[in-house]
């Protein structure tokens, strides 16, 4: 039941009406007893500044922001933490004495699912990226900030990972190659951990990010797209006989952590889980 004392909750996005977010989020507050409701707003890109104006007014005690807000929503904030900062894109906002607070969840998500699911240690280790976009720069940025070793970029927008490369090298000690088609043969049978942070896979379709003859016996292949939960490229890699880790681990724990910033109250992570595999069974 919805009244007056409900904390309200949401996501700010457009197109906003694909995300999972609500339904995990939802699903967390009945099992620990919490009121709150978490909507989604379908916010237009001209129309972001007057949104996030009206978060306090409004009495708003948390937020997630989605595509394509992510970086343009910085300027309009009061603070952002150290890592959201490094990164260039919030994905999460805290209310805090009327001050709006910019997080960025997606890479320490992804980190905590690599611990949990895999007992995988980033520390020393080489990681090959295919991908440099906004999901590839949190990630890229949590696992430097753990002490990987070596980054391995790969992107058909070699200007595009230069940078990103650029900025770890900047921020952090980790060693970042940015590596064409050519060198990638010659790289990716030493990286430790492949991950792919571009589309593919999103469709049936879709080619493989990365050619099976790349994936190796002992590696682990992460694949950030999680809807389908099993992608093409897991399932190759699994041929080739390495681990992999599934993209709904790091959609689940991002959700965690905001939720824990939010609320202050420990999040029901197996009610998460269980509320996004049945989101995605029913689309």
């Amino acid at each position: 039941m919805i009244s007056g004392k409900t904390s309200i909750f949401g996501i700010f996005g457009h197109p906003v009406e694909h995300s999972f977010s609500p339904g995990m989020h939802n699903a967390a507050f009945a099992a620990i007893g919490l009121d709150g409701c978490y909507v989604p707003f379908a916010v237009h890109p001209d129309d972001l500044g007057n949104a996030v104006k009206a978060i306090v007014p409004l009495g708003f005690c948390g937020l997630n922001i989605t595509i394509p807000h992510k970086e343009k929503v910085i300027p309009l904030l009061d603070d952002l933490t150290d890592d959201a900062r490094l990164i260039g894109a919030v994905n999460t906002i805290e209310v805090r004495d009327k001050k709006l607070i910019g997080h960025n969840t997606d890479g320490k998500g992804f980190l905590r699912s690599l611990r949990e699911e895999t007992g995988f240690r980033p520390k020393g280790k080489t990681f090959l990226m295919v991908g440099s976009g906004g999901a590839a720069r949190a990630v890229c940025f949590e696992l430097a900030l753990a002490g990987a070793g070596d980054i391995l970029l790969h992107d058909i927008d070699r200007d595009k990972a230069g940078k990103l490369g650029h900025d770890i090298r900047s921020a952090t000690a980790t060693r970042v190659t940015v590596a064409d088609a050519s060198s990638l043969r010659t790289l990716a049978p030493d990286a430790d951990c492949l991950i792919n942070a571009t589309p593919l896979g999103l469709k049936k379709s879709d080619p493989l990010p990365l050619s099976r003859e790349l994936m190796r016996k002992g590696q682990l292949v992460c694949d950030l797209v999680y809807n389908p939960p099993d992608t093409r490229l897991l399932r190759t890699a699994r041929s080739r006989g390495a681990k992999t880790l599934r993209g709904i681990g790091m959609l689940l724990y991002q959700g965690v952590i905001a939720f824990e910033i939010w609320t202050g109250k420990k999040a029901p992570a197996s009610v998460m889980r269980k509320a996004l595999a049945r989101q995605m069974r029913n689309r």
